[in-house]
């Protein structure tokens, strides 16, 4: 009976997890962000205490060593850390985070604005969003944040080399 339910569990619990993440896509989260990982990801608590990844949809910052790492995560915390934010989840990741589109102080999209400012690159291999790639030749054209480093490497780019 034991070695029974034990096979139910390793059976079971992966198609709940993934039935789970099927429910959150097309939907939206509200709840506080309580930490900043990086540039494109934090930790959100919901009102009934789950605690979710998030990964920011589109968008690609520059990885820990990369040069403006550190001030894309520091844009991130001052812009949402401790605040309320509405996520609007499109997908999971194969670490099993969210992606989503954040939406903060009412009407601004996290997603736009930290390309906006230029600390990260809109990620091509993942999303056609034309108002991203408008958002992203702006700050290239006045050299914002990363677009001021005419060397600039692509955290896609910067994994292959890297991590070898």
């Amino acid at each position: 009976m034991k070695y029974l339910s034990k096979l139910l569990f390793v059976l079971i619990l992966p198609n709940l997890l993934f039935t789970q993440n099927l429910r959150l896509k097309d939907t939206t989260l509200l709840g506080k962000v309580v930490a900043i990982t990086d540039g494109d990801t934090f930790k959100l608590l919901t009102q009934d205490s789950t605690l979710y990844r998030i990964r920011v949809a589109n968008i690609d910052c520059p990885e820990r060593k990369q040069p403006f790492s550190t001030k894309a995560k520091q844009f991130t915390s001052d812009a949402i850390f401790s605040k309320a934010v509405n996520v609007e989840i499109i997908n999971t990741d194969r670490y099993g985070r969210l992606i989503g589109v954040v939406y903060y102080n009412d009407s601004l999209v996290l997603n736009h604005e930290i390309i906006k400012n230029g600390f990260a690159w809109h990620y091509v291999k993942y999303s056609k969003d034309t108002e991203l790639q408008e958002i992203e030749d702006l700050a290239k054209v006045n050299k914002v944040g990363l677009w001021s480093d005419p060397h600039a490497i692509p955290p896609w780019e910067w994994r292959k080399t890297k991590h070898k």
